[in-house]
């Protein structure tokens, strides 16, 4: 079976990430969703919030999981059994910061291959930190996050 991890902090997560996870269910047997327990990048959702969102966006994916991770990626990769990490660009900056990652995930577990996707038109400027920033401010960023994630912005800024 041919596993691979889609990781990410999906702080939260966009019609952007879900367009990566379709296509890496056409490519891979089994994708894993590795939401990212990463506190040092500040997250406006916790963990549980965050996997929630993601996991109710699976549902039509049925060779799609989701779960929390903490620690270097490719231990998690290799306790999962996977033969690839999936990660999505939207410009040439993130190609940089991806190229860096992958070359250091070779360093470290060589076995285990980057697959690197352009993300959709018209999701290349989209990222959670201006969706979050549009959200608060009361824009409208159904166009760019599924419905229960929307709801969710809703709900967390009018606190």
């Amino acid at each position: 079976m041919r596993i691979c991890i889609y990781p990410g902090t999906f702080d939260p997560i966009t019609i952007g990430h879900l367009d990566i996870m379709q296509r890496a269910c056409r490519m891979f047997d089994k994708v894993i969703v590795a939401v990212a327990d990463n506190v040092g990048k500040g997250p406006f959702f916790t963990p549980q919030e965050r996997l929630a969102l993601v996991e109710e966006n699976l549902k039509d994916l049925p060779n799609a999981s989701a779960t929390t991770f903490n620690g270097l990626l490719v231990d998690f990769a290799k306790e999962q059994g996977a033969i690839a990490v999936i990660r999505g660009l939207r410009a040439v900056s993130d190609f940089e910061y991806e190229f860096q990652m992958a070359l250091m995930n070779r360093h470290l577990t060589p076995q285990i291959e980057t697959v690197l996707l352009m993300t959709k038109e018209g999701f290349n400027y989209t990222s959670s930190s201006i969706v979050k920033q549009v959200a608060k401010f009361g824009g409208d960023v159904s166009h760019f996050v599924p419905p229960n994630v929307n709801e969710a912005l809703k709900i967390k800024f009018k606190k």
